[in-house]
């Protein structure tokens, strides 16, 4: 290993737009810097082959100099364990790659430096313009941690070095100053890695065209998921290696020791640490109740219990307004525009259709607000930590509560998160557990029945009684994930058991601007993504209930009407018998005799038939199906429509206490939608899980709803 550095001159940064990415550890602050570069100018997509989010954002460092920021996913070191960190290494190893970057900002936890550092040096030794962010200066400074930044700037060749703190802009200026003016970087490596493999890393170098010995190390090391590497590369990369007898394993770890005691040498001489013998963090204090085997568990479900009640109490005057708001839309819309086809199918089908899915974004916002306010507290982590005790006692591997706790917000990228997991068997059961907790698009579905039969009336005067049902469908959702993954302990036995580790980030005050924009992130992505589903849907519903075959739809109102002669208010029982006759009536009859047991009519059939597309199109079906041929003159809204549907058999309500929670339990047990299906297909690697897990699934959400409506029926 060498200590020696030295340094090329600054060089000026010609270019009018750069590409910048950002890289640290996890919980360094990454993250809010982002926000902070970035703003609003943000967008989400996939890397190039891998279904890994993507963060991108613009940023203007001057006049006339704008940058791409690219949010690379958090990893701590070069040596990834799972599928997103493989992409931080695909990413700068890449140098045809559009988005190879012209310089990487390491975001470093300034009170946790030895760690974070390893990342940094094995960025710097890529030979990439590297600057070094020193994050959370302020509580460093309240600790009384005190730091050199000249001469650990020096230690790395002058680097450049900021002092930062992210959450609240501190520093950010000096930090786009350094982006636009000098970017350096050191020609003697940190640690000389040529002596571990001479031969191969030699001729590595001269093939590939690397630009220093360690990028040729990288590519000998981790070969096997490199994605813009040929197949003939790949073969040629491993010949070498097996020639050589190399023991790739022990050369890591060989060069992770020397680095870090090369930074412990240097933090020796710069870091100056604060005497905390005599004294425990307020950190500590706190972790002690809030992780504590009873406490913990008491605090967490409190925690559970304001944050459902608050979503029906805080988003009800919001959600009746959009609701009124849309329902006069489609009337102005009715009334105004010239009669005919295309009139019908924007006041019948797209306008509620969209607001059956507006009208829940108050209500996704508010619970997205509390996630990010318990992520920006550093609460969530310690859930995760309280959690894993429960998981292992079910057969669960303790990294699953990442993806179980991410299922909350939707099954596709949670499924993606077990990748994680290294043990194959652990993970097929997160995978096929998962999608039994309730997810966003579970949301509208939960809400709008609960309002239909359970009272808007306060218990014991301050607890909502919606608010405890939604609080209740949460956890039946974890309960059945818990039993199904115990089941399944005993049928797939795991060879041996995976363990979490993770660190416990201080906590923190939230910053509000990072909550808000998580906040509108995931209700525009709710809303645009569900939005597209929901009106292709709307519009084929629309005429799947607006035509039927030959003229079968009006005979029988005809029929209808001579049977009814002299009837005052017949309107609506005209509009559904013409509703029934239509090509969506015939679907919904033919699926009616499976789900009469269960209490639900044809029009509900339609809605579990066109919901598996995704769970919120069961709200804008319903919508639907209750728009076409109505009187928008009564302003009456969708809940209210649903409402007043009366059970022809009964004469009294459809949506009876019984039928609401048949329904509630048939959508928390049942697949979640098309999506899911496909992405266990993907991370299974065939149709064979996918398919047992639904048919599980769905067996389990019939059963148990057919049970709950025969008993309170």
């Amino acid at each position: 290993m060498s200590t020696k550095t030295a340094t090329v001159p600054a060089l000026r940064v010609q270019k009018t737009h750069l590409t910048i990415a950002l890289a640290g550890n996890p919980n360094a602050g990454k993250s809010s810097l982002f926000n902070l570069l970035t703003g609003l100018n943000q967008k989400v997509g996939n890397y190039p082959g891998v279904t890994v989010d993507r963060k991108t954002g613009k940023s203007t460092l001057a006049k006339g100099v704008t940058a791409e920021i690219i949010d690379l996913p958090g990893t701590y070191s070069m040596y990834p364990r799972s599928n997103d960190e493989q992409v931080v290494t695909d990413v700068l190893l890449n140098h045809h790659n559009p988005q190879y970057p012209d310089a990487v900002v390491v975001v470093a936890d300034l009170n946790n430096l030895e760690r974070n550092l390893l990342l940094f040096t094995q960025i710097q030794d890529l030979g990439i313009p590297t600057v070094l962010v020193l994050n959370m200066a302020d509580l460093a400074h309240k600790r009384g941690l005190k730091i050199d930044v000249s001469r650990l700037s020096q230690a790395f060749g002058n680097v450049p070095v900021v002092k930062m703190n992210a959450r609240v802009g501190q520093g950010v200026d000096e930090l786009k100053e350094v982006l636009q003016t000098t970017i350096s970087k050191s020609t003697t490596p940190f640690y000389e890695v040529y002596p571990l493999a001479p031969e191969p890393i030699a001729e590595i170098k001269h093939q590939f065209k690397c630009q220093t010995y360690y990028e040729a190390y990288q590519l000998l090391q981790h070969h096997s998921f490199l994605k813009f590497l040929t197949g003939a590369e790949k073969a040629q990369l491993v010949q070498l290696s097996a020639q050589s007898k190399l023991n790739l394993s022990a050369l890591q770890i060989e060069e992770t020791k020397a680095r870090y005691q090369h930074i412990q040498s240097i933090l020796d001489e710069v870091l100056i640490l604060p005497d905390e013998s005599n004294s425990t963090p307020l950190s500590e204090k706190i972790d002690k109740i809030v992780t504590h085997k009873v406490w913990g568990y008491l605090i967490f479900f409190s925690i559970l219990f304001l944050v459902f009640q608050a979503i029906f109490a805080w988003a009800e005057t919001p959600m009746d307004l959009i609701d009124v708001t849309f329902s006069q839309l489609s009337e102005l819309v009715k009334n105004n525009l010239p009669a005919g086809v295309l009139t019908n199918l924007l006041a019948e089908g797209i306008l509620p259709g969209i607001g059956g899915i507006v009208i829940f974004v108050p209500q996704i916002a508010i619970l997205f607000i509390f996630i990010a306010i318990l992520e920006e507290t550093g609460y969530m982590a310690r859930v995760v930590f309280l959690m894993d005790k429960i998981m292992r006692k079910v057969g669960l591997n303790g990294r699953s509560v990442v993806p179980l706790i991410s299922g909350l917000a939707c099954a596709v990228p949670a499924i993606m998160a077990t990748r994680s997991i290294d043990n194959w068997k652990d993970r097929l059961i997160t995978i096929f557990v998962t999608p039994f907790m309730s997810c966003s698009a579970r949301l509208p579905v939960y809400t709008i029945l609960i309002a239909l039969v359970v009272p808007d009336k306060p218990l014991w005067g301050f607890i909502n009684l919606q608010g405890l049902t939604l609080m209740g469908m949460y956890l039946l959702g974890f309960l059945a994930a818990m039993l199904s993954a115990l089941a399944m302990k005993y049928i797939i036995r795991a060879q041996k058991s995976g363990f979490l580790v993770m660190e416990l980030p201080t906590y923190r005050w939230p910053r509000w601007g990072n909550v808000l924009m998580a906040a509108l992130e995931k209700s525009k992505t709710f809303v645009f993504e569900a939005g597209k589903v929901i009106l292709a849907v709307s519009i084929v519903l629309w005429v799947l209930a607006s035509y039927g075959p030959d003229n079968r739809m009006e005979e029988a109102a005809q029929k209808f009407t001579a049977q009814h002669q002299g009837d005052v208010n017949i309107e609506n029982d005209l509009a559904s018998v013409r509703l029934s006759n239509s090509y969506a009536g015939i679907l919904g009859k033919w699926i009616e005799p499976a789900i009469r047991p269960l209490g639900y009519d044809w029009k509900i059939g339609i809605a579990l038939v066109t919901s598996f597309a995704a769970r919120e199109v069961f709200v804008g079906t319903m919508a639907t199906l209750y728009s076409v041929g109505a009187d928008f003159n009564d302003d009456s809204t969708i809940k209210s429509r649903m409402r007043s549907e009366v059970n022809p058999e009964t004469g009294g309500p459809r949506y009876t206490l019984a039928v609401a929670f048949s329904l509630l339990v048939f959508y928390a047990f049942a697949m979640q939608c098309m999506s899911t299906v496909a992405i266990v297909y993907r991370e299974t690697n065939g149709w064979k899980w996918p398919i047992i897990q639904t048919v599980y699934m769905t067996a389990l959400a019939y059963v148990s709803a057919l049970i709950i409506f025969q008993t309170l029926s």
